[in-house]
């Protein structure tokens, strides 16, 4: 399985009526497959859609939006309000979760490590040992890395009933000594992965977004 995230950067004002296009039109696309995801920021770089869209392969995302393209299902009327585009497909890691329908927010955190070259063997093998620490105080909704996009970067998905939770979460995680997670491979003679820049954003879903 792989992930394809679709980061939109709108005219300001404009996010309520691209939701709703969107959706209007989502009813026609989602016969050819259905959507992971779609968030809009809340805090963060505001007036950004985030859409995800799950591909069991590469192969099959060109069949399938060639197909939805041709019959004319795709895409949404909503050029005039965008005024940037990216595209990134992500592998999840071992420990990651399906991205399937439920209700686990409103509100979700998106983290984005870029790391350093060669970092990726030691970020999956510090992350299967100590996930289950933070897993004791709340469920991860997706954890990915790219293949395509932007190189060297580690997204992590988390979601929280309120911000006051994920207050209470962090906290209490990080009281253990042991998260986040190089805090236990230095702990086991180990040393933490090494980033170059991080950057998070809270995003809440649309009406029609299968993960609420």
């Amino acid at each position: 399985m792989i992930y394809e995230m679709r980061t939109y950067d709108l005219k300001p004002r404009s996010v309520a009526e691209v939701e709703k296009r969107f959706g209007q039109s989502y009813e026609k696309r989602r016969k050819y497959s259905e959507l992971a995801s779609f968030w809009h920021t809340e805090i963060g770089p505001l007036n950004q859609i985030i859409q995800v869209w799950g591909y069991e392969s590469l192969e099959e995302r060109a069949r399938i939006r060639e197909s939805a393209v041709r019959d004319g299902a795709w895409p949404p009327d909503i050029a005039e309000f965008v005024v940037g585009q990216r595209s990134e497909i992500m592998v999840p890691f071992s420990f990651s979760p399906a991205l399937s329908p439920a209700s686990m927010g409103p509100y979700f955190e998106i983290r984005t490590y870029s790391y350093a070259g060669g970092e990726l063997p030691i970020i999956r093998k510090t992350w299967e040992k100590a996930i289950h620490v933070r897993l004791q105080f709340g469920p991860l909704c997706a954890a990915w890395h790219t293949e395509f996009g932007k190189v060297n970067n580690f997204v992590h998905i988390w979601p929280y009933r309120s911000l006051d939770e994920r207050a209470i979460i962090r906290k209490n995680a990080e009281a253990t000594g042991l998260w986040p997670s190089g805090r236990m491979a230095e702990r086991d003679g180990g040393r933490d992965y090494q980033l170059i820049s991080q950057e998070n954003k809270i995003v809440v879903p649309a009406a029609f977004s299968p993960l609420q």
